[in-house]
């Protein structure tokens, strides 16, 4: 990006950022067959299945910052490719919980790895995954997407504070 970087805002930094690791994963995931999407549900079901949970699509959706309805879409998507189970959670008759199958959690690890490869080239600059840099950069961004953004409203614009 050169110099276009230098007059950018930083929710422009955010958004071309957020497109060239988009794109970057669902190029290199689509030999899977799978998109960034995709890999966000399984990579996400991995690592809940990991530490003994197991899902709703509704917790699923909330943990990736996908819409509801649009996890459920992906989960129907994945249940006819073989790779996520989904089942009626006992205790709440409406929700749908969600499971790796055995093929998933193959193709999943593979995935990953591909994904990591691509984590290692972005974060090269700030000194790899590992580096210091990189972890103050994470914890950064982290501190974003806890900030709860609200769109404006025109009482909002009127009055300025």
């Amino acid at each position: 990006m050169g110099s276009a970087a230098d007059n950018a805002t930083a929710g422009f930094l955010v958004w071309r950022l957020s497109m060239k690791w988009r794109v970057a994963v669902d190029r290199a995931l689509a030999p899977l067959g799978l998109t960034h999407a995709q890999y966000a549900l399984l990579g996400s079901l991995h690592g809940m299945a990991r530490s003994g949970q197991r899902p709703s699509q509704r917790r699923l959706a909330d943990h990736t910052g996908l819409e509801p309805l649009y996890v459920s879409k992906l989960a129907r998507a994945l249940e006819g490719a073989g790779l996520v189970a989904r089942t009626r959670d006992p205790r709440d008759p409406r929700a749908m919980q969600l499971t790796l199958t055995g093929h998933g959690r193959d193709v999943t690890a593979r995935a990953i790895t591909l994904v990591q490869g691509l984590l290692d080239q972005l974060l090269e600059p700030l000194g790899g995954q590992h580096g210091q840099r990189a972890r103050e950069f994470t914890r950064e961004l982290a501190i974003l997407l806890d900030v709860p953004l609200d769109p404006p409203t025109e009482n909002d614009e009127e009055h300025p504070s």
